[in-house]
Parts: C-alpha cells; structure tokens; sequence
C-alpha cells in the first residue's frame, strides 16, 4: 500500500502531470492546464505536431517529447528516469483526456510502481460530454471505447455488451461506422441511441432515435468525424438474460461458447467463470478433468 499525498514537497519530487487538451475548443482549455505546461520542465505529446500548434496558440514555451502507441516502451523508461530525478512531466494526448482511448495508461503504471506522484486534472472528455448531452441515461454508464475492427471480434463484444442495463459509450471511427451500427441493430435490437459528433465545435451534431433510424440515416447522410455512440441500457433484467445456461452442466456451459461463439477453450472458461460468479482457475480444472 502507498498512500500518495499529492501536493506534498511539491517543490523537490517529480510529478507526472495528466493534463486534457481540447476536443475542439480551445477555449476550453483552463487556466491551471496552461500554467502546468509553461512550468512542466517537460511535455510527453502523443503528436509533437499537434501539441507544438497548442503550445503556440497559448504561448507555451517547455520542451515537448514525443510519446505514443509505438514507442511508448522505450520513452516510457526514459521519462520514468527523469521523474525519478525530480523533472516535472505533463502528459498530453492530441485531445481530451490522457489514458482514455488515448496514450498514457502503461506510463501511468509504471509511475505508480515506483511510488512517482500522479496528478490529474480535470477537464474536457468527448464520451461524458456525448453523455450527458444524448437525453439518455446517465447513470449508471459504462465506457467500452472502440470496437476491434474485426466484424466477428466486433459481434461477439456486442454480445456480451447486449446483457448491460448500462447505457453504454462507444468511439467509433467515420469509415467503420455504418458496420458498426447494423451490428448494434442485429445484437441490442432497436434500443434508443445518440450519435454525437464534431463535439465542442462549430458542426456538432447530435442525431437522437432509434438504432433502425440512425441505420438508415448513415446509408444516406455523408458520414464525417469520428462519432461517440451512446447506446440504451438493456431493458432486460440481469438475472433474466444470464438464465440460458442453468440448465448446462460446467463442461456444456464452456462448450457452448466454443461450439457456438466460437470463443477459444480459454476465453470460454473465462466467460463461464464470469457467468457463474466461480473462480476462473476452479472452472478450469474441472472443465480438464471432465473433459
């Protein structure tokens, strides 16, 4: 356990500053996400392109590093080194929040492995700024982010998906959206839905209907931007969706998904222990010693 107090000797330690950039707006950039880049000794950029155009507009004047999907490893240890040093670091991504479908996550875990001081910041968000905005449930919600790109991984996280009472938030790029959305039609049925792009600027857009609606509506409506997705909740209780298999013993129940879903042995048993409430390695080895 470790009990991190933030602004403690705030002057010597290193901090890794997790600081949101715009989604659209640049006036929706605040005033202490401003003063922490100018006095960050470093700024770690998902596109040193795209934040160096920031950094300008607000006269920011810190060094700024590149740090992204493909070399997050190597400049990961770097940047960790430096905190442990003593350097502050704030971590930006080209919009909205650091770590959220967006670099940063392992550099926040590895901070954290070595007691580094973590310090978020508040600010602007593109999935609950869809949210609240989509006239649907708000609470509870849940993030799924983008989908695999893959039609047959892309159903099956439907699937598991459609059991939520949740209203549930997606990110789903422009040229993928029209697959995207018959499949939600096919799995959750014609549930209420909220399409929201160009968020926070001069073309958002918000088209609110029915799954059936916004499927016939991409098939003649110029698809542009990348879309948030707000999808209804099941209206199906829980309990009620997960009864199918009661009546399957341990082994049926691992063999329907493999049989069925065409989930591999080891995302079957996964599935079957989350189903059950069981312990994964329990459900394991009984399905090997029946099998």
């Amino acid at each position: 356990m470790w009990q991190q107090k933030s602004f403690e000797n705030e002057q010597t330690k290193g901090i890794l500053y997790l600081i949101p950039t715009p989604i659209g707006n640049l006036e929706d950039m605040s005033f202490r996400a401003i003063r922490l880049l100018k006095e960050a000794d470093l700024i770690a950029a998902e596109d040193t392109r795209n934040t160096k155009k920031l950094c300008n507009h607000f006269e920011i004047a810190t060094p700024v590093v590149s740090y992204h999907e493909h070399n997050k490893e190597t400049s990961g240890e770097k940047l960790i080194e430096k905190l442990k040093d003593g350097a502050k670091i704030a971590l930006v991504s080209d919009a909205g929040m650091p770590t959220i479908s967006d670099p940063g996550y392992e550099l926040v875990v590895a901070a954290t492995n070595e007691n580094l001081t973590v310090v978020p910041l508040p600010g602007a968000n593109a999935a609950l700024t869809a949210l609240i905005a989509s006239g649907l449930s708000t609470q509870p919600f849940y993030f799924y982010g983008f989908l695999p790109r893959q039609k047959k991984d892309k159903k099956r996280e439907l699937e598991e998906l459609s059991k939520l009472m949740s209203t549930v938030i997606f990110y789903e790029s422009p040229h993928r959206l029209k697959e995207t959305l018959q499949l939600m039609l096919d799995v959750f049925g014609d549930r209420k839905v909220a399409l929201c792009r160009e968020l926070t600027k001069r073309y958002e857009e918000f088209i609110r209907g029915t799954m059936s609606e916004v499927v016939e509506w991409s098939q003649t409506d110029e698809i542009r931007g990348e879309f948030c997705i707000i999808v209804e909740g099941s209206p199906e209780r829980a309990e009620e969706a997960n009864v199918w298999w009661e009546s399957l013993s341990l082994v049926e129940h691992i063999e329907h998904y493999i049989s069925v879903k065409n989930y591999s042995s080891k995302d079957a048993i996964k599935q079957t222990a989350k189903d059950r409430n069981l312990n994964k390695r329990e459900v394991y080895q009984a399905y090997h010693v029946e099998e």
